[in-house]
């Protein structure tokens, strides 16, 4: 979906999973839980990715998952200025059979349940755009570019 947006948008996609430490992929292939310790240097290399095109003059699109508020709160530090966050809503199920229909990916569906009992649901933070997932691809970056371009002029 992130490839999707930014090309819909204009703007370069980086894949956030790709700027993890390779301890962290280690960890997430094996199954473990990553703590708040094991997620900041991960946070710091996408926010510095994002001051980085900003500074260039230039949008960005990473795919992230910012599942709490301290870490958007960290985005947001590091990037140096106003994000915008596109939040995907899903059922815990509906999570479970796209994540199983992944290929080539190094987190294991059974990382879910910790993942989503991390999460802090960003509805009512400035910049948050909520957009469900039940529903195409082409649909829900339809979906995230209205939303974001309502966020632009609040």
């Amino acid at each position: 979906m992130g490839k999707q947006l930014a090309a819909r948008l204009g703007t370069p996609f980086v894949e956030g999973d790709a700027l993890h430490p390779q301890e962290n992929v280690k960890k997430m292939a094996a199954g473990i839980p990553l703590q708040d310790v094991d997620r900041g240097p991960w946070l710091d290399r996408i926010g510095a990715a994002i001051a980085q095109a900003a500074g260039a003059g230039e949008g960005l699109v990473v795919s992230c998952s910012a599942l709490k508020k301290a870490y958007r709160d960290r985005l947001r530090r590091g990037a140096g200025g106003r994000l915008c966050f596109v939040f995907l809503q899903g059922t815990r199920e509906l999570l479970k059979r796209r994540m199983e229909a992944r290929t080539g990916h190094f987190m294991p569906p059974a990382l879910l349940d910790s993942q989503l009992a991390t999460l802090e649901d960003p509805s009512g933070e400035d910049g948050v755009v909520a957009v469900t997932i039940a529903m195409t691809v082409e649909d829900i970056v339809l979906a995230a570019v209205a939303g974001l371009e309502q966020a632009k002029t609040e």
